[in-house]
């Protein structure tokens, strides 16, 4: 499905990043895990046959240097995940200054800034793909996740512009916008709302399927996006999320 394709994935030491990151290993893809933790990242790289480097997602050298770390290792790009993010539970009147700015740096700039240095190279390979990871809550609000929201929000119409913009290149550009799934953002989510594990999950379920979701699900949309049996999606929200936002 995957086979041949040269892809980058971003915050894939762990959660949904590292379960397509494997996903993708598995589907015959070359992988780049992209992540701030390099010794994770290369502890799973190491397992999957990929290559690890270490990106701060809101540094433009560092996101300049993943995508020449792919072209350095396979050749060229055919793919990238943007997928690293990052929440802060809170309210326009107790977010800190510092909290907004970081979570639209990890959440929106770095889509920007890892484009802006993979299109050339997907240009050049005569088109490919971008996968953006929105949110339930890019398409609806959510309490006490101000900054989230907004961050996702601006996600999912981002995706829509990059889709205008480069699909005369044959570059094609879609969100998945997930559900709460079973990772450590959310095992994180409970602890700043000071909730327990268990029932912040089983609040989590409130959803036409009754459950959270699992990295690998989302995983599946996202090989789909990135293969050729999505050849002519894009500009496509697509949420994987158990029928939350229906």
């Amino acid at each position: 499905m995957l086979q041949g394709k040269r892809a980058i994935v971003t915050g894939a030491a762990s959660g949904i990043g590292l379960a397509t990151a494997e996903l993708f290993a598995e589907l015959g893809a070359g992988v780049v895990l992209a992540d701030v933790d390099l010794d994770r990242a290369r502890e799973h790289a190491d397992r999957i046959g990929g290559v690890a480097v270490r990106c701060d997602v809101s540094k433009a050298a560092d996101c300049e240097g993943a995508v020449a770390a792919a072209v350095a290792a396979f050749g060229g790009l055919d793919t990238v995940f943007n997928n690293a993010g990052i929440i802060r539970r809170s309210t326009v009147e107790d977010i800190t200054e510092d909290d907004w700015d970081l979570v639209m740096a990890v959440n929106i700039k770095s889509i920007m800034l890892m484009s802006r240095y993979a299109v050339p190279h997907l240009r050049a390979a005569g088109g490919g793909s971008i996968i953006n990871t929105g949110s339930g809550w890019g398409m609806s609000g959510g309490g006490r996740a101000v900054s989230y929201c907004a961050s996702k929000g601006a996600v999912v119409n981002m995706t829509r512009a990059m889709a205008i913009d480069h699909g005369p290149d044959n570059i094609r550009v879609n969100c998945v916008c997930p559900g709460d799934t079973a990772t450590g953002m959310l095992a994180d989510e409970a602890a700043q709302l000071g909730a327990t594990v268990e029932s912040f999950y089983v609040d989590a379920a409130d959803r036409p399927l009754g459950r959270i979701g699992q990295p690998r699900e989302i995983a599946q949309a996202v090989a789909y996006l990135a293969s050729d049996a999505a050849s002519f999606v894009s500009g496509a929200i697509l949420p994987v999320d158990g029928g939350g936002t229906a």
